[in-house]
Formats: structure tokens, sequence, C-alpha cells
């Protein structure tokens, strides 16, 4: 997709979002089936169906996808969007890839130490770029992706979250 294309594109949407901010709100969701014979999660994506599991550093076998893997695979999906947006609307030619690494003390999850936390102490999100930008653009790409990648600004912004359980 070419700069024009996409311009195209979002330009209704962002003048229908200007006119009436309401209409920019969207409720995603996603679900999962709890499995009554295991300790795992089967989750609907867009695609295809998922098994979601304990990380063998939790007592997995490895067979199934740990949460957060996904939470990376997620934060690196979006980054890598947001990214080839903000460069196709610069009209930056930029390729290369994208890495997420989070460090987690299974001692948390797992409940040895209960002062150790539960979640990702640090993650470290690289981009390898390969691209004829000059680095004024390239901080320009970054500093655009950064604050327009909506995953990322989830997990920095830490937003609140309502925990609910109904019975059926």
């Amino acid at each position: 997709m070419d700069a024009t294309r996409l311009k195209d594109a979002q330009a209704p949407l962002k003048k229908r979002y200007a006119e009436d901010a309401g209409s920019a709100l969207v409720t995603l969701r996603a679900s999962g089936e709890l499995d009554g014979s295991g300790v795992a999660c089967k989750v609907q994506t867009s695609t295809a169906l998922v098994e979601a599991g304990l990380h063998p550093a939790t007592g997995g076998d490895g067979t199934q996808l740990c949460s957060g893997d996904m939470l990376l695979e997620a934060l690196v999906a979006c980054a890598g969007v947001t990214l080839r947006a903000v460069a196709t609307s610069l009209g930056l030619d930029v390729e290369g890839a994208v890495r997420a690494e989070g460090d987690l003390d299974f001692r948390g999850t797992l409940g040895v130490d209960k002062q150790a936390p539960v979640g990702f102490r640090d993650i470290r999100l690289t981009f390898d770029l390969r691209t004829s930008a000059d680095e004024e653009q390239v901080a320009l790409l970054m500093k655009l992706t950064e604050r327009y990648c909506v995953v990322l600004q989830t997990i920095a912004g830490n937003p609140g979250i309502d925990v609910s359980v109904t019975r059926g």
C-alpha cells in the first residue's frame, strides 16, 4: 500500500471521528473456552483456534501457547503494523524486523515468593531497520510509532481493568 492509498482509506474515518468522537470508540473482544480436562484455554482468533496453556517454567510441556508469549507477539504485531503505516504515511522505504523480549520472575506467578512480581518486570522492543531514511526521519518514525501503537500505549498506560464473574 502506498501513502496515497493509505491516506484515501483513512481520510473518511478521520473525518467521521473528528465530527463524531463517539463513533471512534470501538469495543474489541476476545473470548476463550476453558478446557475442562487440563490447564488450558482455547481462544478463537480471527483466523484460527489457538490453545493457551502453562509455560514450561510453570509446569507446562511447551506444546501450548503461553499467554506471556502471546502478549509479546501482540506487541510485535502492533508495533510492526504501526511502523509500516507511519513509514507509508511519511513516504519512507523501511524494511526489517521487530522483536520483543520480556523478563518474568516465575516465583511470583507460582506463589513461591509473595514479594516477587507477577507479570513482566521489563519489556524490550527492538526494531532492526533497513532504510535509506536519515537519522531525523528515523527519529520521527520511531516517535510516531511509539505514540500510535495501541498495544505499546496500553501496556505503558496501565489501563483500568474491571474483572467480574457470572455463573450460568
